[in-house]
């Protein structure tokens, strides 16, 4: 047993709940959006990402913004000791390896009064911003009634 599955048998349990928490809030970014008059804006944080690694998609009123980044390829330290015997210290391998992948996809529905046609999407400084005109919705109609 290694000092690291030792911790985690000592606290797994105790911080289960809140690790679940930060995990889920360290790969889903968190997003602010705001209403004007005119249009909707979405501002999501994506920092480490440039605009390759993210996708954007509007289908029938839902946005959704996605992205998936993988790690170049690294070669394990165990495929290279041989390479490294002549020191002690130059031997290592990885006890945990959680960043080399991440993704995430969110959801929005949006409201019946945006403009699909002119939505428009910036990236700059790992801040992805999504401007969403409004467009005029049709006044509700009065309806005579006859006898």
């Amino acid at each position: 047993m290694n000092e690291l599955s030792l911790l985690n048998s000592l606290f797994g349990d105790a911080f289960d709940g809140a690790m679940r928490e930060f995990q889920y809030s360290a790969v889903t970014p968190k997003v602010d959006v705001k209403e004007n008059n005119d249009s909707y804006t979405l501002e999501m944080d994506l920092p480490g990402r440039s605009e390759k690694d993210v996708e954007l998609e509007l289908d029938r009123g839902i946005l959704t913004i996605s992205s998936k980044k993988e790690e170049t390829k690294e070669t394990s330290s165990e495929d290279n000791e041989d390479k490294k015997n002549d020191s002690e210290n130059a031997k290592s391998k990885w006890l945990i390896r959680e960043r080399r992948l991440s993704s995430f996809s969110r959801r929005f529905t949006l409201p019946d009064d945006i403009d699909a046609e002119k939505v428009q999407a910036t990236f700059k400084n790992g801040v992805l911003n999504i401007c969403i005109p409004r467009k005029a919705l049709a006044a509700p109609k009065k309806i005579a009634i006859t006898a």
